[in-house]
């Protein structure tokens, strides 16, 4: 999984408003492999749908993107595209499944031919043989007696199988790039579990590329290759699935494990992360974390933090890393974490 299949270089994205210029996402910048899964998360409003949306070309029309951001994908900057083209991109070279999808699907619309029509339109089969090939769709997002149910109506199914009819919507096509936005948010645990694992199944026979966003760090860890930590708009900390959960460096991230529960969580031992995310219609000086971390530094009030190396795969942006930083105590369940990561390297070694 070396070949970058998009590459996302300084993006950004400001929303004009009546109250001001909102500065949604500040300078985000990562790349997606060939057959892999990258999840993006964070709390809400750091700016992880926006960057999606992005991708689709889908932002509100006072969207504003500079020049010099960048959207990669087979050799062109999707942001130069005109509505014509994206038409082409949209739903067939990259695809999204959406949070809710009784607001995705066309409540007048008989699935099946939502799931047929990306067919139509993408790939010029006729309605016929559309339908046929939805019919399989249907079958393989694991809907039972889909013969029978292929002329429903969105409102005659619970939220799981319409979820399952959204995914098997965003195949249709056969996209290279899947982008799911939160996919399980409305789903109660067992149904989350069962759409994950269809996830995971059709890109292995696919092959396709996702991005998943999410801020669940518990579905991550089943899902995704690689991380990105997103904050008030900016990627804060990069790396692999395994570098993240055992050798996290920024303190925003050791605040969403340590907020979320695993097998030995002690009783009463979850944190909250303390305040609130910042307003983007004037972003902090320094650091965006600054004022809801208990390990700034002075400099934090004064200057944004460059991202540093941590492994060739591993990036944070924290004062904390610089050399000249003093050393901090994390919380004890880091430190845990921290332990597994040594004894992981121990066993590779």
């Amino acid at each position: 999984m070396s070949n970058p299949i998009l590459k996302v270089e300084n993006l950004h994205v400001n929303f004009n408003t009546y109250a001001g210029t909102v500065q949604a996402i500040r300078d985000v910048s990562f790349d997606l492999n060939e057959g892999e899964t990258l999840a993006i998360v964070g709390e809400s409003g750091s700016g992880k749908s926006v960057t999606t949306k992005t991708l689709m070309g889908l932002n509100a029309k006072n969207a504003v993107i500079p020049d010099n951001s960048r959207l990669i994908f087979k050799d062109k900057n999707l942001l130069e595209l005109k509505e014509e083209e994206w038409q082409h991109v949209r739903g067939n070279e990259i695809a999204m499944i959406f949070q809710d999808p009784m607001t995705s699907l066309d409540p007048t619309m008989k699935i099946g031919h939502q799931i047929a029509e990306p067919l139509v339109k993408h790939r010029g089969m006729k309605e016929k043989e559309a339908l046929a090939r939805a019919l399989e769709l249907m079958k393989g997002v694991g809907i039972p007696d889909a013969e029978e149910h292929i002329n429903d109506y969105p409102h005659q199914w619970s939220g799981g199988m319409r979820q399952r009819a959204v995914i098997a919507i965003a195949l249709a096509a056969d996209p290279e790039i899947l982008i799911a936005d939160e996919p399980t948010t409305a789903l109660d645990v067992t149904i989350q579990a069962q759409i994950l694992n269809l996830m995971k199944e059709l890109q292995k026979e696919s092959n396709s590329s996702i991005i998943f966003i999410t801020h669940d760090l518990g579905v991550v860890a089943g899902m995704a290759n690689r991380v990105a930590v997103m904050y008030a708009g900016k990627i804060v900390e990069y790396g692999t699935v395994d570098e993240i959960f055992f050798n996290p460096q920024h303190p925003y991230t050791w605040g969403l494990l340590n907020s979320m529960p695993t097998t030995d969580t002690e009783e009463g031992s979850l944190q909250a992360i303390p305040g609130t995310p910042p307003d983007l219609l004037e972003p902090p000086v320094g650091d965006a974390f600054a004022a809801r971390n208990q390990y700034a530094l002075a400099i934090d009030s004064r200057e944004e933090p460059p991202f540093f190396k941590v492994s060739e795969t591993h990036y944070a942006a924290t004062w904390l890393l610089d050399e000249r930083a003093p050393k901090v105590t994390p919380p004890r369940q880091i430190l845990n974490r921290w332990a597994h990561w040594q004894e992981l390297q121990g066993q590779e070694a």
